[in-house]
Order: structure tokens, then C-alpha cells, then sequence
């Protein structure tokens, strides 16, 4: 560019002054023609070495394991695992960039950029039945309008081991997916059975009512509230609430409460059975707790 000559003035201009005029970056200059002097197909346009599956090949390959999936939105770290399932060993990267050249990646919204975060340590464990998070949120339906889901789940397994949809989300219904997973962890509801567990929860004041601490005092659960403009503290429980809008809430329209409480049903049953998670190696949060639960 340096070297060719203004057409109005006949003279020559450094690149650094035409990109400050045009405000482009330099970088990005060179990198356009780099790509101009580089023939689409040719061997330059990719070094390193060649793979035996093609990259037109790939991508119907993550077609196809996009929509197998009954979920919505999985990234290319889920993508990539399930390509491994199906005998394509490929790398992450390779995955990420062609999921993002043809468009298959889920729109995500840019989040606060944080310094320094405010918990160095972690909040999961690595036995299930030592710390359960509870949480809840609000969806709507046409005949009763806004209604409450209220979650309790597994810090080590990410398994939901309880929950309940009510009209009035108070300390009641707060209260019934921790007894629902009392239930199913130690098959027995009784004073000081789950004595050895820990429930976090947030400041919502169906968690700070004496009724929903006293309660977990009786069953020998110590109550692990999380700080105050630290939702990270309960990240795990935030977590799946995310997962739950995204695959499940957002995607109907209930009529009224009972069908909600039925497609809920559904999809936490097919979350516990089906949903992968990276941390725990990709594996489902059933097969996650009877492993956990065998090494422990």
C-alpha cells in the first residue's frame, strides 16, 4: 500500500498515516492482504499437517450430532465429546473454529469482565450427599400467571436430587426439594438422618425464614448460606437454573401449572439421564453419582 500513490494528490503515504485516517488497525490491514495474495484452496491457506477427515466432513459430522441432541445450544467442548463418541478424534480448537465459521455456536451474551475473582477455592466436592445447592426462579403460565420452580442439587454429581413448582413460593415450597432428596439420599426422613450434609443457599427470604432453618437443623443439616453479592458462592444450583431456562422454560408456552410441571418433569428426568458436563469428565450426572457414590 505504501508503495502506490494517492490518485487526487500523486503522492506516496506511510501506512501507519492512511490506517490513522481510515482508523483501522494495521493489523488488520496486513492480515487483509495476506488473505488477497493467498488463492482460496491453495496449499498455504492451512499449515501444519493434514488430517484424514476433512473439514467439509467435519461439519456434517457436527450437523449430525447437533441435531441427535435433544438439547439446545451445546458447545463445541459437548460437541467435541460427542464427535469422540461417534470414533471422530478431533481437537477442540479444530471444532471451535468450525463451528464458528459456519455459524453453529449459540449466541452468548458478553458478561462483566471481573479482575481478580473473589474465591480462589471451589464449591464442589468430590462425595455426593456433602453439599447440595437450592435456588429457585419464576416462569409463566396463562391461567395462573407467575409461578416458582424451587431446585435442590448435588455439589459433587450436579444431579437434581429434588424439586417442586408451586403457585406461592414460600418457605414451604422451598423446603420440598430438600425433602424430596432426603428421601432419595438416605431413604429415610427422620431427625439428624442426613447429619454430615450441607445446603447452600442465597439471602431469598424463603431461605432465611426460622420455619426453613429449623427445619434443616432437625434433619442434622447445617445451612451454608452463601455471601451477600456472591452468587458464585451458589454456582452450582445458578448454574442448572441457566441450563433449566434455556432448554426447558424458555421454549414453552404453559397453559397452566400442571402441564408446566409436567414438561418440567420430563426434562429434569432427561437432564439426570443425558446431560454431559465437563467436569465431570463428560459424563451424565446419574452415571457421575453412582460412580462417586462407588469410589466413596
Amino acid at each position: 500500500m505504501s508503495g502506490q500513490r494517492s490518485p487526487t494528490t500523486g503522492r506516496h503515504y506511510p501506512l501507519a498515516q492512511v490506517c490513522t485516517v481510515y482508523r483501522v488497525p494495521r493489523s488488520t490491514a496486513y492480515a487483509t492482504a495476506t488473505c488477497a495474495a493467498t488463492p482460496r484452496g491453495s496449499s498455504e491457506a492451512k499449515r501444519g499437517p493434514k488430517t484424514t477427515v476433512s473439514d467439509e466432513t467435519l461439519v456434517e459430522a457436527i450437523r449430525a450430532v447437533l441435531a441427535a441432541t435433544s438439547f439446545h445450544g451445546e458447545g463445541h467442548r459437548k460437541v467435541r465429546a460427542r464427535l469422540r463418541m461417534r470414533g471422530h478424534r478431533v481437537g477442540r480448537n479444530r471444532v471451535l473454529r468450525l463451528m464458528r465459521r459456519h455459524g453453529l455456536l449459540a449466541p452468548q451474551r458478553a458478561g462483566h469482565r471481573h479482575g481478580d475473582p473473589a474465591h480462589a477455592g471451589t464449591i464442589t466436592t468430590t462425595r455426593p450427599n456433602v453439599l447440595w445447592g437450592t435456588d429457585a426462579t419464576r416462569f409463566y403460565t396463562a391461567q395462573e400467571g407467575w409461578c416458582w420452580w424451587f431446585g435442590a442439587i448435588d455439589h459433587a454429581s450436579a444431579d437434581i436430587v429434588g424439586w417442586h413448582v408451586a403457585k406461592v413460593g414460600d418457605r414451604w415450597a422451598a423446603l420440598e426439594p430438600v425433602h424430596q432428596g432426603i428421601r432419595l439420599a438416605y431413604g429415610a426422613f427422620e431427625k439428624d438422618v442426613a447429619r454430615g450434609l450441607a445446603v447452600r443457599s442465597d439471602w431469598g427470604p424463603q431461605y432465611a425464614a426460622n420455619a426453613f432453618r429449623n427445619e434443616l437443623a432437625w434433619l442434622g443439616i447445617t445451612h451454608s448460606p452463601s455471601f451477600v453479592g456472591e452468587p458464585q458462592c451458589n454456582g452450582v444450583i445458578e448454574r442448572f437454573i441457566r441450563t433449566l431456562k434455556e432448554q426447558c422454560l424458555w421454549l414453552h408456552r404453559f397453559e397452566t401449572l400442571a402441564e408446566a410441571r409436567a414438561i418440567i418433569a420430563a426434562f429434569i428426568r432427561r437432564y439426570n439421564e443425558e446431560w454431559i458436563i465437563e467436569r465431570l469428565d463428560y459424563r451424565t450426572p446419574a452415571i457421575a453419582r453412582q460412580e462417586l457414590a462407588a469410589v466413596a
